[in-house]
């Protein structure tokens, strides 16, 4: 059976829960630098530049409350807490991915206008 179009106001409402959940200053870079490989909270703040600990610690918050981020505490001394990407938040990656791209061009099409 064909999955049925959805109305313009269907895809107004997901494009708004995407947003909602990756959208601001913070989530994206925060994501990209987990995926990176900076798993720890300091290796975070120094990957996203300029974000304050107080911003860091909400934003991490928001984005394991919407499944994206797992952080996990290790009971050592002193105690150590890893941020990693859930098999969920993978999804995002080909929607990252065309931003990059589109990122990369819009700029691209910014410098051909600048010249002329």
């Amino acid at each position: 059976m064909a999955k049925k179009e959805l109305s313009i106001e269907e895809k107004i409402k997901y494009v708004q829960d995407t947003l909602f959940v990756i959208s601001g200053k913070w989530k994206l870079p925060i994501l990209i630098a987990i995926n990176n490989g900076n798993n720890r909270f300091r290796d975070l703040q120094r990957a996203v530049p300029s974000i304050t600990t107080r911003v860091l610690s909400k934003e991490l918050k928001d984005l394991e409350e919407n499944r994206l981020v797992i952080r996990t505490v290790y009971d050592s001394l002193p105690v150590s807490v890893l941020y990693t990407v859930t098999p969920y938040c993978k999804s995002l990656k080909p929607l990252v991915d065309e931003m990059i791209k589109w990122g990369e061009n819009h700029r691209t099409e910014l410098k051909k206008v600048k010249k002329a």
